[in-house]
């Protein structure tokens, strides 16, 4: 596999969006987000990412001049509309709104509706961070998992992350998918011909599979069984009963050539911890409980493996297929 740079594959990203039709502030901030996934070694949440997007600009499934605005807003609650166009600018805005209203007030809840899809879930929420304030992220996504009990899917894959700041080091990070895998490593596993493990999908007909092609025909096991998909119930209501976005069933797979606008919705709860217990006693708090896990050698904290990709790629860069290279660089004109 090819090595490139993180700036060439922003640019190729960049490009590739543009000339599909995504205006430049989106291009952009769609580029930068795919790039970090890479950076980080989410490649499921990265610029494999880019032929599927250029794909529904170009088919209308997702609006390349939209601009994200306010639509509601009322003391820490916000409602921002993205107007069908892809996630990025509309979410860049959630948490700067999130961040500006949970400074003043203590605590804010942004919810983003009409969406697209929103990419690692982490990604929004390095601003919080570094801002000094603890955030959650919520998402859903198209039907890929069953209710509990159930074999029709019903529920995305309904990612949740959260952050952590710390007083002299990087904040904790948490991100994961609530299906036992993230449904674009399927994806990933399709392209490049390979099976997936059992566990991770089942077919149309609801029964295990290993072949990701069927798995993305079927749909993803929630993790924990029962428990992963109450946890995504949660999530699913959270992002569309508060936001009029639509719910998973609602929309249309990204996986296939035609259908709907998503409609997806995404919220970012931000908390101030100087509004409650204050600074001092927050980042004693979590320092102790972090000290407490560490000293099992065998513990590693939420984020460090990712933390250590990005340092050894902003110097010598990801590698990633030579086919989805070199359509990238045919996108990208």
């Amino acid at each position: 596999m090819p090595q490139v740079s993180l700036e060439h594959l922003h640019d190729l990203a960049q490009r590739a969006l543009a000339r599909a039709g995504a205006h430049a502030e989106m291009a952009a901030a769609t580029a930068r987000a795919l790039v970090y996934a890479d950076a980080h070694g989410l490649s499921s949440h990265g610029v494999a990412r880019v032929p599927q997007y250029a794909l529904h600009l170009r088919n209308g499934r997702a609006d390349g001049s939209a601009r994200p605005e306010i639509a509601a807003a009322k003391g820490g609650a916000v409602l921002i509309d993205a107007g069908s166009g892809l996630a990025f600018a509309a979410c860049a805005l959630a948490v700067h709104e999130a961040i500006g209203r949970a400074r003043d007030l203590g605590v804010a809840y942004v919810g983003v509706t009409n969406s697209h899809h929103f990419g690692a879930a982490g990604y929004h929420l390095e601003a919080v961070g570094a801002a000094g304030l603890v955030g959650m992220a919520f998402g859903n996504s198209p039907a890929a998992m069953p209710a509990a009990g159930g074999s029709r899917a019903i529920f995305g894959t309904d990612p949740i992350a959260a952050i952590f700041p710390r007083p002299r080091a990087a904040p904790l990070l948490i991100d994961l998918s609530l299906s036992e895998v993230a449904r674009g490593k399927l994806m990933i596993a399709a392209k490049e011909g390979k099976s997936i493990p059992l566990g991770w999908a089942l077919d149309k007909e609801g029964k295990p599979t290993t072949d990701p092609n069927a798995g993305l025909e079927g749909s993803m096991l929630p993790m924990g069984g029962a428990k992963g998909a109450m946890l995504a119930l949660i999530v699913e209501l959270l992002v569309t009963a508060l936001t009029g976005a639509a719910i998973g069933f609602e929309a249309t797979s990204f996986f296939v050539e035609e259908g709907n606008r998503p409609r997806l919705g995404q919220a970012f709860l931000v908390i101030d911890p100087m509004a409650l217990s204050g600074r001092a006693v927050y980042d004693e708090r979590i320092e102790t409980l972090l000290a407490a896990m560490t000293e099992d050698p065998a513990v590693r904290l939420p984020g460090a493996r990712r933390h250590a990709l990005a340092a050894k790629a902003a110097e010598g860069g990801v590698a990633i297929p030579a086919a989805l290279h070199r359509e990238l660089v045919e996108l990208a004109g």
